[in-house]
């Protein structure tokens, strides 16, 4: 395959090894017998030595997407049972798609990573580089906007709202004037929670069991068991003659 053939061939069989993927890990909501295409989607798509690293690998996968889902039930009094959240939830959607890109980026597989979660962001808005690193039991809720960057670091049970970014607060330039790739993105301890449209940035820590509140920007390191919300609005006369901020 070659050209755009190829990009377009290789578009389908991501969608359809994802589909496999979901079908497999919840086969109690998709039926017997679902997933059994997997193996040679995974084969096609990865090359026999990549394949059989991807397919030991998915029962550690599996694990860790169900723990999101147990997240999500106990943070949302609105799911009304497993399967609501499963075929329904964007956070389910989208952290099984990270889920799948993280392993394959570590295995050294190019591209296709970035193309898993491309896909997944374009359907729900969440945009997760493959390359963070998010440990077990991940909450999202609602999702929309939520921005995670390529150096991110997030612990177990963080739940994080919609419009959330972990990003990079600047660059560093190597002396040839190219952006260097080192670590620029937050560090969020176990049991962290933050608010909707919250921008926390640089390489900063946040500490175990805080509560960050909604639209806060935060560029500076936080002890645990902290919580921390936005500034009280400021009030001013009215404006005069068109007057802007």
């Amino acid at each position: 395959m070659t050209g755009c053939t190829s990009c377009v061939q290789r578009g389908v069989l991501i969608r359809k090894l994802m589909e496999q993927v979901r079908f497999a890990f919840f086969p109690e909501y998709y039926g017997e017998g679902a997933g059994e295409g997997l193996s040679s989607l995974a084969f096609a798509l990865l090359g026999e030595e990549q394949a059989r690293k991807f397919l030991e690998r998915l029962p550690e996968i599996n694990a860790k997407v169900r723990g999101d889902v147990e997240a999500i039930a106990a943070n949302d009094p609105a799911a009304v049972d497993r399967e609501e959240i499963v075929v329904s939830y964007p956070g389910v959607h989208v952290m099984l798609h990270y889920r799948v890109a993280h392993q394959l980026l570590e295995q050294g597989v190019k591209v296709i990573p970035r193309i898993i979660s491309e896909m997944a962001h374009g359907q729900t808005g969440v945009d997760i580089h493959p390359a963070a690193r998010i440990g077990e039991h991940f909450a999202i809720d609602h999702g929309t906007g939520i921005v995670i960057g390529e150096t991110a670091v997030i612990g177990n049970h963080v739940m994080l709202y919609q419009g959330v970014t972990l990003g990079a607060k600047h660059f560093r330039y190597d002396p040839e004037g190219r952006p260097m790739n080192i670590p620029r993105h937050p560090i969020l301890e176990d049991n962290v929670t933050v608010y909707s449209n919250t921008s926390i940035l640089g390489r900063v820590r946040i500490g175990h069991d805080t509560v960050i509140g909604g639209n806060v920007w935060l560029t500076h390191d936080v002890p645990p068991f902290s919580k921390v919300l936005q500034t009280r609005a400021v009030t001013t006369q009215v404006f005069d003659g068109g007057e802007g901020i």
